[in-house]
């Protein structure tokens, strides 16, 4: 299984979105708290769409390699 660019992309906002969550936490801002939620959610959404992404292709390979 390879790596591809949402699967990074998607792990890189998970991980901006906590940074920004802890963030506001640390400052007393909900406004920054919610945006780095909703940015770890969107990071999610995109990892797992790459993870899927991976999944058919791997499928598709395995596939093609049956007589």
């Amino acid at each position: 299984m390879g790596i591809n660019k949402d699967q990074v992309e998607g792990r890189a906002k998970e991980a901006a979105g906590k940074v920004q969550e802890t963030a506001g936490k640390v400052v007393g801002s909900t406004g920054q708290q919610a945006k780095g939620l909703g940015k770890q959610v969107e990071g999610t959404v995109q990892a797992k769409f790459g993870d899927a992404k991976e999944t058919v292709k791997d499928h598709v390979k395995d596939a093609n390699k049956r007589p």
